[in-house]
Parts: structure tokens; C-alpha cells; sequence
């Protein structure tokens, strides 16, 4: 595989915020988002590993699955593209087309054949029998599941905090959609931290028990919470509230957060020092995952 990432591009960034200063904490930013403009944040980690078993099992095409707005499809899309592979998207919607969203477009864009398919079809994507029908009519591709989240995608993320000094920290904060990342980050944590996952989803409480089968004995034994107040109405819902808090976050630190993930994260992590959940002193973590092609949708 080829020199890529650059890891150096990796940053921790102090954040500035009144709010903090008050609350006597320190807040920081672990900038994933800066590793690749589309192979960025968590999606690079979370395929890692994978690509590197597609290659050892000499499979030249990689299948994968995700909706019209996924920052996934867009980034297996652009990664097989550098790396020599031939990329197949399962698209959720057969009413969409690859000109529905800038994410269908980009991955279109980097030469992936995309198969648009029922909700209800696309709700069997883990059973065998669907599978087996993928393996079938694309002749054995290299599967991965959608957001990369098995186990390889898990070892990928437990990769993340290598990039920054875990003892400086009491919280590390991320944003939650499938769960791989959390996951990975339970899974490498120092016994000392406490992990705060903010999901982007709506009705995530079943995160939970999905994220604590996938913890090995380790994982079990560190603090962490699932926080699930901060969804803004749903997967790639926003609201105006959410949207003057990017454009602020901006003018204080001049970062771009997407309005999928981070940017809920951080208004999340924002709110909960106003209601004094974090104790005076703490030091937070908050791990920018990326995705920022997803503002594309965003009108100026």
C-alpha cells in the first residue's frame, strides 16, 4: 500500500471559548478531519485494515453499503480509487439516482458503480442470504459493512489516540454513528479517561448494547457513556440553533465542523459544560472525525 496518509497532518488544537475559560477546563481538538480532504477523520481508520485483507485476499473490487448522504460510500469511493481498487455502492433509496446528493456525485466522481436499493432491501444487508446473492452478482468482491464497522474496522480506530497524549485528558468525546469508533476508543483508552460518545442518530439507545458486545475484556473495564440528547432530529437533520453554532465555533477557532457529526458533538460537549456536568479542571479530548464534504448540501 502506498505512502498515504500523511499522518503528520495530524494536530491536537487548543479551542477557545469563553465558556470554557468560566469553567476553568481545557478543551481541545484531536484534527483527524485534516488527514485527507474526502479519506479524512475516522473513514481512513475504519478502512484500513480492511483494504489491507481485501489485498492479501487478492480481491480487486470492494463492495460496501451506505445512504445518500454517507460520508463512508464517499470515502471507500476515494481511497480504492488511489489505491488501485474497483468500488461497488449499495445504495439505500431506489427512488435516488447518482446525481441525489454532492456525496453520490463525489463517489460517482471516483469511479464507483452505484446500485440504488429499497429501504426494505437494504435492511437485509447483514443477512447471509443477501450476502451470498452480493457475492454472486459481483462475483466475490470484498465485502465491508456499512461505516466500516467490524472488527477490522474497530482495530483500525484503536489506532486514534496514538495521535495524541492520553495522559493530559480526564474525557475523550466523540461523535456516534455505527459505533466502531467509540468502540475502538473504549477499546484503547487509558484506564484513567472517561469516553463520551455523542450520537448523531435518533432512538440510539440500542448503540449501547451493540457497542458493549463488541468490548473485549479490556474494553469492559473503562469508563464511558453513550450521550444521546444531541441528535437535532435525526441522521443529517439540523436545525438553525445548530448551524449558528458551527458559524460561531468558526469565528472563535477556524475550524469547519460538518453538521452531521462534530458540530453536534460540540455543541453537545458546549452544553453540558453550561449545565457544570464537567468538574472545574477537567481536560476534554474532542476527536474531529471529518466528513466535512457532507456541508456540501448546506446553502450559503
Amino acid at each position: 500500500m502506498r505512502e498515504f496518509p500523511d499522518y503528520s497532518k495530524i494536530i491536537v488544537q487548543p479551542l477557545n471559548s469563553s465558556e470554557f475559560i468560566f469553567s476553568s477546563l481545557k478543551v481541545d481538538m484531536l484534527r483527524l478531519d485534516l488527514l485527507h480532504d474526502e479519506i479524512s477523520g475516522n473513514k481512513w481508520f475504519k478502512l484500513k485494515y480492511n483494504l489491507e485483507q481485501a489485498q492479501k485476499e487478492k480481491k480487486d473490487t470492494i463492495l460496501t453499503f451506505g445512504g445518500a448522504w454517507s460520508n463512508h460510500i464517499v470515502a471507500t469511493a476515494a481511497a480504492c480509487d488511489l489505491l488501485g481498487f474497483k468500488s461497488i455502492g449499495i445504495i439505500r433509496g431506489e427512488e435516488l439516482n447518482e446525481d441525489s446528493s454532492p456525496s453520490l456525485i463525489l463517489a460517482r466522481g471516483h469511479n464507483m458503480q452505484l446500485y440504488f436499493v429499497s429501504r426494505e432491501l437494504y435492511g437485509e444487508k447483514e443477512d447471509p442470504g443477501f450476502i451470498d446473492y452480493l457475492n454472486k452478482e459481483f462475483y466475490q468482491p470484498y465485502i465491508i459493512p456499512e461505516g466500516g464497522n467490524n472488527d477490522l474496522g474497530i482495530k483500525g480506530c484503536k489506532e486514534i489516540l496514538s495521535f495524541c497524549e492520553q495522559e493530559k485528558y480526564t474525557h475523550i468525546c466523540c461523535a456516534v454513528g455505527a459505533g466502531a469508533t467509540l468502540t475502538g476508543l473504549i477499546e484503547s483508552a487509558s484506564m484513567n479517561l472517561r469516553l463520551l460518545g455523542f450520537s448523531a442518530l435518533r432512538n440510539a439507545d440500542y448503540l449501547k448494547n451493540k457497542i458493549e458486545k463488541s468490548l473485549t475484556g479490556y474494553g469492559e473495564n473503562i469508563s464511558w457513556k453513550l450521550i444521546t440528547d444531541y441528535h437535532f432530529g435525526g441522521f443529517a437533520k439540523k436545525t438553525p440553533e445548530l448551524l449558528e453554532f458551527m458559524r460561531d465555533f468558526y469565528e472563535k477557532n477556524k475550524i469547519v465542523l460538518d453538521f452531521v457529526y462534530t458540530a453536534k458533538m460540540m455543541f453537545g460537549i458546549n452544553d453540558l459544560i453550561k449545565k457544570e456536568y464537567f468538574s472545574s479542571g477537567s481536560r476534554i479530548l474532542a476527536i474531529h472525525t471529518g466528513g466535512l464534504q457532507g456541508n456540501k448540501s448546506l446553502t450559503v
